[in-house]
């Protein structure tokens, strides 16, 4: 039984053996190329699989390391401390301080509707306003930059997720309005827009450093990647300014222009010894850190940029070229009667007929009659020889940001009655700051002197700064006695004078243009001087923009705000009076005389 059973089992054929022999699937032939066809398949996407692990780890591997890196690294600027701006003797005009910036990251930012209120009023905007920021970048967001630090903290105690406080600074002008066109002003990102801060942008911003850091996925700072690069502070700018200077020219010149019911006024002050810039004030100005509703007539740095035809302050200039020249001396009579000359059918004239006039009478009583007459003795291309080497028609070398050329036609254009009217300032035109340096002529013993806003003059071994011989300097010392007599008793800005000190200087007035003729009823009116006027010290030009209060002669208008300033600054600055006080009680009672123009 045993024995029958296994040769029973030996005989059975195997189930496998029937299967897998005797199946017709497998029984049938396959086609070389179906094999052929996969084996191909598996090579072409081992290749590809390779080629692609080159191209990733070979190739292009900075990329993809990049590309990686950016959804963790992040790169974060550390600001730098802009340079600050300071006066001659270290007072702060400008200077950055620390301040606070709001930041949001949207898609972090989780707030229920009265913390997304009171948020809101803390920043000054609505709601509305709030949510249309927070929609405009899903990554990262300014809220509001430079927040009051009590603001800061209380938005901060809202308990917000997604805000972001950042350290940064703002700029901040302790002088605001008075050194406003000097110094200028930055915009958010500190970066200068106007005047000092525009001029030395590159010295003042100094170099930011950068802290690279890893961040989870909610932005927030995990741990620092590498070293930290520290910043590099911006370089102090020192101004030739002198701050309190700065100060009452300011005052004075914007309760002229109240005063007289003018448009604007500006003052220029200038060292007479070194050329430096002591003062530049406009008015109207501006708060350099809040220009909310700052307009263009505010902005604009009328003494730097604003030209106009100088008038009599050009009437020195054409005396001392024909004294210098030998043609005339202070003593030589020109006549001027009748008060009117006809030159080629157009008639120039005086505001009285004054006679005969010797030449320092000229310039004391401002006649356009014996200027004109004394122009014509010489060729147009010496006085305008004189007139560029006095800086006019060119541009003064200072580096500041909207100074202007001027317009001084070249001479062989001039016709007779062209060269008449420019001996006394007309068909020309200068800035205020150009005119201020031209005088340095006088004030320098014949010398025009390079102006310069920073506090680093080329002074030589005696004291003075160098520069380039213009008139000698005899007719230098003569041209300014006689501009003592212009601002004297007599002639033309009485009202000029300074109690104990010498002054001397010239007045202008004329009418404004508009389009291709002059405005009847609208003036400029100026004043330019110097003082003492055997040493002179400081400069000083006074323009003032359309005074509507039935004033608009120089004498009367400019004058008295080159007094004030005048004697307010020698006196700070230590200078010994020269004159007696009693005599001037006197003359500053007394009439200007009407002038020329």
């Amino acid at each position: 039984m045993s024995r029958g059973n296994t040769t029973s089992r030996q005989a059975q054929p195997s189930v496998r053996s029937v299967m897998y022999t005797t199946s017709p699937l497998l029984a049938s032939k396959t086609p070389p190329w179906r094999s052929r066809f996969l084996v191909g398949l598996v090579g072409l996407g081992f290749v590809a699989l390779v080629g692609r692990a080159a191209y990733v780890q070979i190739i292009n591997n900075d990329f993809f390391l990049k590309q990686g890196e950016m959804r963790y690294a992040a790169t974060l600027p550390l600001a730098a401390s802009r340079g600050r701006i300071i006066d001659r003797n270290g007072q702060l005009l400008a200077a950055s301080v620390p301040s606070k910036s709001l930041a949001v990251l949207p898609k972090a930012f989780s707030a229920d509707r009265d913390q997304r209120r009171q948020l809101a009023k803390l920043l000054g905007m609505t709601v509305s306003e709030l949510e249309g920021r927070l929609d405009d970048n899903p990554n990262y967001v300014w809220l509001r930059r430079n927040l009051d630090e009590q603001v800061a903290k209380d938005v901060m105690a809202l308990g917000i997720k997604g805000l972001s406080m950042q350290s940064e600074f703002r700029r901040d002008y302790p002088y605001s309005e008075a050194a406003a066109h000097i110094v200028g002003f930055t915009n958010s990102e500190e970066r200068g827009q106007e005047g000092i801060e525009l001029a030395f942008q590159d010295e003042l911003q100094g170099r930011k450093g950068s802290r690279r850091v890893v961040r989870n996925r909610l932005g927030g700072v995990v741990e620092d990647m590498v070293e930290p690069v520290a910043p590099v502070d911006g370089r102090d700018i020192e101004l030739s300014i002198d701050a309190t200077f700065q100060s009452f020219a300011y005052q004075r010149i914007r309760d002229a222009v109240v005063m007289h019911k003018a448009k604007a006024g500006s003052v220029v002050m200038l060292d007479a010894q070194t050329g430096q810039v002591l003062a530049l004030a406009n008015y109207p100005s501006y708060q350099p850190d809040d220009r909310r509703n700052l307009t263009g007539a505010q902005l604009r740095n009328r003494a730097v940029t604003d030209v106009f035809e100088p008038g009599s302050t050009m009437k020195p200039f054409t005396v001392a070229l024909a004294m210098d020249t030998g043609r005339i001396n202070r003593n030589t009579v020109i006549q001027t009667a009748p008060g009117r000359m006809t030159i080629h059918g157009s008639t120039i004239s005086d505001s009285h007929a004054h006679g005969n006039l010797t030449v320092a009478e000229v310039i004391q009583k401002s006649s356009n009659i014996g200027t004109a007459k004394i122009a014509l003795t010489m060729q147009p291309r010496e006085m305008w020889e004189i007139f560029t080497q006095a800086g006019f028609g060119q541009r003064p070398q200072v580096q500041f940001p909207g100074v202007v050329t001027g317009r001084l036609r070249p001479y062989k254009t001039w016709r007779p009655i062209e060269q008449a009217t420019m001996s006394y300032g007309y068909g020309l035109s200068a800035s205020l700051l150009q005119i201020a340096r031209s005088y340095t002529v006088f004030a320098h013993d014949g010398e025009i002197l390079p102006i310069s806003l920073l506090k680093n003059p080329d002074i030589g071994p005696d004291g003075r700064v160098p520069g380039v011989r213009v008139i000698s300097k005899d007719t230098a010392a003569q041209m300014r006695e006689m501009l003592q007599t212009a601002a004297a008793p007599g002639g033309t800005a009485p009202k000029a004078q300074v109690l104990g000190y010498s002054v001397g200087g010239k007045s202008g007035t004329a009418h404004k243009q508009e389009g291709k003729g002059y405005a009847e009823k609208k003036y400029r009116s100026w004043f330019v001087g110097l003082s003492p006027i055997k040493n002179p010290r400081i400069i000083v030009a006074v323009m003032v923009d359309e005074p509507s209060d039935g004033k608009y002669f120089g004498g009367d208008v400019a004058a008295p705000v080159f007094s004030e300033v005048v004697g307010k600054t020698l006196r700070s600055m230590g200078v010994q009076p020269d004159l007696d006080v009693r005599p001037q009680i006197v003359a500053q009672t007394l009439p200007a005389v009407e002038e020329s123009f």
